[in-house]
């Protein structure tokens, strides 16, 4: 997975993206929990779309991700004071003492290796301190299988569209995705091959417990309400 000349048009194409409801989300699960988290980190985050409206609550922001051009983008969005970290996220290294470890937006769905999910619920598990939350969301089973695999979909406006093909096997979904970039009256091509893993929320559950985890809740669709059976699913845990 690249992302390399994806950073350029992600913003454009998370336009619509519910960053408000997953910042939301987090603080509503901080008040649930009673945790008062001074340093969050946020593993796999983009473009710091998310980063940096935590950080204009007042948490103290590390953002970590692998992509070198996504956090390029993240740092010169604005003047904050986010640490930006280039790293795997299933290979942490250097980071202890959060209050909170979150991943949104699916990103654990990228993980499609059970070592490297479990070396990531490992390296959220120690970043924590005592007490900490580990709060990420993923696809639902059912959304993925149902809405996702097999599917087409595309957008095209006046500088920018794009094809995007989804298929699966083996609960490993490929992203296959083509895009055209307007620049100066020529437009250009590229093309990124993504893949994500489907993960059944019992597997996960018992990768957390591994990890010393204690769950305190999966939720679906940013809502308070314990269920499973949305289109995304919200899985809160304590370090205790």
């Amino acid at each position: 997975m690249s992302y390399g000349q994806l950073a350029v048009v992600y913003d454009r194409l998370m336009e619509d993206a519910p960053y408000d409801e997953w910042k939301a989300f987090f603080l509503n699960v901080l008040s649930n929990e009673e945790v008062r988290a001074e340093y969050v980190l946020e593993l796999g985050c983009g473009t710091g779309e998310i980063t940096q409206r935590l950080e204009e609550e007042g948490f103290k922001m590390t953002g970590v991700d692998l992509s070198e051009e996504m956090l390029a983008i993240a740092s010169s969005k604005r003047n904050s004071s986010v640490r930006w970290v280039q790293q795997d996220i299933a290979n942490l290294e250097g980071l202890r003492g959060y209050g909170a470890v979150i991943s949104f937006c699916d990103v654990v769905n990228y993980i499609t290796e059970a070592r490297g999910l479990e070396s990531m619920f490992l390296n959220a598990y120690e970043a924590l301190e005592e007490g900490g939350v580990f709060i990420f969301d993923i696809h639902s089973p059912s959304h993925a299988h149902e809405h996702m695999s097999g599917q087409t979909f595309a957008e095209v406006y006046d500088d920018l569209s794009y094809i995007w093909f989804c298929d699966e096997e083996d609960d490993v979904m490929t992203h296959d995705l083509t895009f055209f970039v307007e620049h100066e009256g020529v437009y250009r091509r590229f093309d990124e091959v993504h893949h994500q893993r489907i993960y059944q929320p019992d597997y996960i559950r018992k990768a957390l417990s591994d990890a010393g985890f204690e769950i305190s809740g999966v939720y679906s669709d940013f809502s308070m309400d314990e269920a499973e059976d949305g289109d995304r699913l919200f899985f809160v845990c304590k370090k205790v």
